[in-house]
């Protein structure tokens, strides 16, 4: 690259850093696409799997809740934080957020469970949902939408995860218990609801809970009896002569409307979970025993509006109770299945909801957003980035000066060892360049073609002998058969020869400061955001009040970044700087070299016979005294 494209180049170099700094962002944004937001840097895809491939459901399931269970076996809770606050759900698109609410997240005994909506979950098919996690930073706190997981068909949902307080409405409509009950560790999803058959759990009297005469509704619980009863009483709600019972007889399930009792299935076994299910439609009432059509009633869903209770003093059943889920309409049938497939767990539910192993982000800056170097970088302040910005394009800077100077200085180099070949062989005979003709110097007598001359160019030795070939040839007249230069004249040509060196030198030297500028300002400018840091983490702690570790190490440690990004712009720069100056002094000392060597040749040649015994080598001739 010759001075002036180099030159050129300098110029152009903020544009081109800028086309550099866009193209990063534009790769950035099209990762963006398949990346829900960066900020997350780990995830796994969830893939609900309702074809024959996984667990078959051909009946229609529409928006639904999911049931997500987590454990060391499909989930790394250590990456995520301690309290689930980081987990977000997304739909395939990777763009639409869903909504989910965490029921229980233990991290130390690595167990979770999550609920989410699918808004629309069709029979036969496969769809995947992402899980993200992995953001270490503060504003990556819990987000959890209990209502917006279910729809506003459903009027009820007790999770029973209370252990002395009434169960709560996760629905959003209010509906919570008017007593607690006892709870029940390790239930079917979590906690439970532990029945004695001498007290009940009451269902409040709410608009929302009212059935119509011939109505639609959807009861569901998972249930688990302790022993076989004859008419235990597992739900019932009555007025007068109007009642609706749901309960067990011996271990067969039964609903009944103002006495009438449902078709008798085969019993379940004592002391085993199992999920039930009543959906009132039309002028029936159908049983559904772990998604399956287990018995039905031909009678209408009576009106009533008064309250419910969840077991009872006489007759009441004994064991326990889950997830009592109520919805003022008729959930299809592959909607129950689903329910039961995928909140009882087990190998159905492991092949309808497949994992995929653990994805992490393929950008140029994953890297830089885990671990310790997420923390920091999380932890970083305003000024903090300020500094590390201002270093990132003094870096720039200092690279685009090193690759181009060192690129500079290769092509300089092979340019004098190609001049200097042919030099050795024109110098034994200097007047071959004093022609009239101008470019038989250039050609160096003739010897070099024009591409040859244009590759000479690079050479600063060449450029030297060029202005020194001009003089000669502008001193000479075409006329004069001597050929002889006075010593004025000799004196004259080294001037420019001297010159010539200088302004080669500064050509050289070119931009050299901006490197001096990145060893000695890095530092600096990193000591001043380290400073700056530390002053503000102090700061915060004073007005906290209270010393935290683990509150200010990040702080801290952010700070140090700045001195790190200072010392990572000043180390390259110094090596760069002094492995160039050595080159710069090579360069110059070939110059100096071949001035030297060109003025005596040229005193050899062209010099007064009485003038050349005199040192040209050493010093230019002393100017003639006029008055001798």
């Amino acid at each position: 690259m010759s001075p002036t494209h180099f030159t050129a180049a300098a110029k152009l170099f903020p544009r081109l850093l800028a086309a550099a700094l866009l193209a990063l962002a534009t790769s950035g944004s099209a990762h963006a696409e398949t990346w829900w937001d960066s900020a997350w840097t780990l995830r796994k895809s969830i893939t609900v799997d309702t074809t024959t491939t996984g667990t078959a459901i051909a009946d229609s399931i529409g928006a639904t809740p999911v049931l997500i269970r987590l454990h060391d076996g499909n989930f790394t809770f250590g990456a995520a934080k301690e309290d689930g606050g980081d987990l977000r759900f997304v739909a395939e698109d990777d763009k639409t957020p869903l909504a989910y609410h965490i029921e229980k997240y233990d991290a130390t005994l690595g167990e979770a469970y999550v609920w989410v909506k699918i808004p629309e979950l069709k029979p036969g098919a496969k769809t995947t949902i992402r899980l993200y996690y992995g953001n270490a930073g503060t504003k990556a706190v819990r987000a959890d939408d209990p209502k917006g997981t279910y729809d506003a068909d459903t009027v009820l949902v007790w999770h029973l995860v209370e252990k002395t307080t009434p169960a709560v409405d996760a629905s959003g409509n209010g509906n919570n218990a008017a007593n607690p009950g006892t709870s029940a560790d390790g239930a079917m999803i979590g906690g439970g609801l532990r029945l004695d058959g001498k007290g009940s759990v009451g269902l409040p009297v709410a608009p929302s809970l009212a059935w119509t005469a011939g109505g639609a509704m959807t009861w569901s619980a998972w249930v688990k009896p302790a022993a076989l009863q004859a008419n235990a009483v597992i739900f019932s709600r009555r007025d007068g002569a109007t009642s609706l019972v749901i309960g067990m007889n011996n271990g067969a399930p039964f609903v009944e409307v103002n006495g009438t009792r449902s078709t008798t299935g085969a019993a379940v076994a004592p002391a085993s979970w199992h999920h039930l299910a009543v959906v009132a439609s039309g002028g029936q009432l159908a049983l559904l025993l772990d998604g399956e059509p287990y018995a039905t009633l031909n009678a209408a869903l009576p009106a009533l509006s008064t309250a419910a209770q969840l077991g009872a003093a006489t007759n009441g059943f004994v064991g326990e109770v889950d997830e009592l889920e109520i919805s003022k309409v008729a959930r299809p049938t592959g909607f129950i299945k689903f329910a039961a497939l995928t909140q009882g767990g087990g190998d159905k539910a492991a092949k309808l909801l497949v994992f995929s192993a653990e994805e992490q982000p393929k950008d140029w800056l994953a890297f830089l957003k885990t671990g310790y170097f997420g923390i920091i970088l999380s932890s970083l302040t305003v000024d903090g980035w300020v500094v590390i910005c201002i270093l990132m394009v003094m870096a720039a800077i200092s690279w685009f000066v090193m690759i181009n100077k060192v690129s500079y200085l290769n092509s300089l180099s092979r340019g004098n060892k190609a001049f200097l070949k042919e030099w050795d062989q024109i110098s034994t005979d200097l007047t071959s360049i004093d022609l009239g003709d101008p470019d038989q110097a250039k050609s160096l007598g003739g010897r070099v073609d024009a591409a040859g001359q244009k590759a000479l160019r690079r050479s600063t030795v060449f450029r030297i002998y060029h202005i020194g070939a001009e003089e000669i040839r502008h001193r000479l007249k075409a006329d004069r058969s001597d050929r002889v230069l006075s010593a004025r004249s000799i004196q004259a040509i080294r001037a420019s020869l001297d010159g010539g060196l200088v302004r080669e030198t500064q050509k050289l030297n070119r931009m050299i400061v901006l490197l001096t500028i990145a060893i000695s300002g890095g530092p600096f400018l990193g000591l001043l955001g380290t400073v700056v840091g530390v002053m503000i983490t102090f700061a915060a702690v004073a007005a906290a009040g209270e010393v935290n570790v683990n509150a200010i190490a990040p702080g801290i440690a952010a700070a140090l970044l700045a001195t790190v990004a200072g010392l990572a712009v000043a180390i390259p720069a110094l090596f760069g700087y002094n492995y160039i100056v050595t080159r710069i002094k090579d360069a110059t000392a070939d110059m100096h070299i071949f001035i030297d060597e060109f003025v005596t040749k040229m005193a050899e040649y062209y010099a007064e016979p009485s003038q050349r015994s005199s040192p040209l080598t050493r010093a230019p001739f002393a100017p003639s005294d006029p008055r001798k």
